[in-house]
């Protein structure tokens, strides 16, 4: 399964019909690399034509912004901006909400206007059309927790996507306590999975008291639609002793595993 880049395509007779944007965490690091491959082998089975941006992909510029940086930020931004718009870029989609929410929400301030979507909402439009189809068997009689992030929920309200991608599985799907608009952060938000944690008025932080909320509905997988919160969420496993009886995965990587692709 060979991938291209928006650089590939310019010998070609035809065009991508959508941009992978990979982003920092899903180009080097190796628990969020698998989380790329199973976006990849989901637009490959549903025959979409999509290229990534290889070397010419840099950072969003969120965590700049973020913590603060707004100049590293705009520089980031628009040398980001400055490629997309030389391809001619219209859609993007990302499997990661802070990508999704800086393309999509705060680019266009900049000369960045492009139609950005979450691989959920991707997905879930793949399933609808019957590009893609769901084999639930593998998870029968599973239980299934769904953590909400926090900028693909709370910010942008993507609620409903992964919550219909999930019930195409054949598993009894769960719910916690602070869901959808009430959602708990993982932790990893505003920069905060670049620093070290700052002592608390509690022994817990932020993403062992998240996992301890999602355990008490007694899952066998916690599903996710972020490589940050799912790094927070495998953490919170390993701290609470759990990391043999709970699987932390993204929702990419269980339609690829009820597939058997």
């Amino acid at each position: 399964m060979k991938v291209y880049t928006l650089a590939d395509y310019q010998g070609m007779d035809t065009e991508p019909e959508i941009l992978f944007w990979v982003g920092c965490a899903g180009s080097f690091d190796p628990r969020a690399q698998k989380i790329t491959q199973a976006l990849c082998k989901i637009l490959h089975h549903a025959d979409i034509k999509y290229a990534v941006l290889g070397n010419e992909e840099s950072c969003t510029g969120d965590p700049a912004r973020r913590s603060g940086n707004e100049f590293i930020f705009q520089m980031m931004a628009l040398q980001n901006i400055e490629v997309l718009n030389m391809y001619k870029v219209n859609k993007i989609v990302t499997t990661c909400p802070h990508c999704f929410n800086t393309l999509k929400n705060e680019y266009p301030e900049l000369g960045g206007n492009y139609d950005v979507v979450h691989h959920s909402q991707l997905i879930q439009e793949l399933i609808n059309e019957g590009k893609i189809t769901v084999e639930g068997g593998l998870f029968s009689g599973k239980k299934i927790v769904y953590h909400d992030s926090c900028y693909l929920g709370r910010v942008n309200n993507v609620y409903e996507a992964p919550r219909e991608i999930l019930n195409q599985l054949d598993a009894n799907i769960k719910e916690v306590k602070r869901s959808r608009e009430k959602g708990f952060c993982c932790g990893a938000g505003g920069a905060q999975v670049f620093k070290e944690e700052e002592n608390s008025a509690t022994d817990s932080t932020v993403n062992v008291e998240r996992v301890s909320e999602l355990l008490e509905t007694q899952p066998d997988i916690i599903a996710a639609n972020c490589p940050f919160c799912i790094l927070m969420m495998n953490d919170g496993v390993k701290a609470k002793g759990k990391e043999e009886d709970v699987m932390i995965y993204d929702i990419s990587e269980l339609i690829v595993q009820a597939n058997n692709w």
